[in-house]
């Protein structure tokens, strides 16, 4: 891109630019845009965004993303809380509600193992889900992870911590390709995956 003449508007869009998935000229287009808006707009714009980080905080039972100390999932009386789906963020979560095809509660990780990144399983939320199959009557526990070398490392390790507790331990369905994310999975694939989950053991 071409050098900017205004320093407050580089810097804008410098910011902008930091964002996964935002090239410069995409963020130069957003803040041009911005700078076209009411200054109230603009204002109730930057408010949200600080707000949100200000006060969203982790869902104490799965670990997801929520304005409550309960996240609205886990609050709902008419899903099936004795079915847990074990995800690594909030847009995997996301990816599956939107199948339509899963009415059990969620586990967010908070990420997978990756050694090359420094992430080990004390840095995810494991603990917590091994206490639960401990403590809790669970019908069954469904890895929902990414099928990468991150992923599967992940949900192995997983499969060993939670064999002890004799709870159901499945699989969702390789419909997902090698290397895919969930959040990139189109509707259909992701929640036929789901419903033709296999147990673990027959997944490797």
């Amino acid at each position: 891109m071409d050098h900017i003449p205004s320093r407050l508007l580089e810097n804008a869009v410098n910011e902008f630019a930091l964002l996964p998935g935002i090239g410069r000229k995409t963020a130069m287009r957003l803040v041009l845009h911005l700078l076209q808006q009411e200054n109230g707009r603009v204002q109730q714009f930057a408010e949200a965004i600080t707000y949100m980080k200000e006060h969203i905080q982790r869902c104490r039972n799965c670990h997801n993303l929520s304005d409550e100390a309960l996240c609205s999932i886990c609050s709902d009386t008419r899903r099936q809380h004795s079915l847990i789906c074990v995800v690594e963020d909030i847009r995997d979560v996301l990816a599956i509600e939107n199948t339509q095809q899963y009415r059990g509660v969620y586990h967010v990780l908070g990420g997978k193992i990756s050694p090359m990144d420094g992430i080990g399983p004390a840095d995810l939320q494991i603990e917590s889900l091994v206490q639960k199959a401990d403590k809790e009557k669970l019908s069954e526990i469904i890895l929902a992870l990414s099928s990468t070398p991150e992923g599967d490392t992940t949900s192995f390790y997983l499969y060993k911590k939670l064999q002890h507790s004799q709870v159901p331990i499945s699989s969702i369905a390789r419909g997902i390709s090698f290397g895919g994310e969930l959040e990139y999975a189109d509707e259909v694939t992701l929640g036929r995956s789901i419903l033709n989950r296999v147990p673990y053991k027959e997944s490797v």
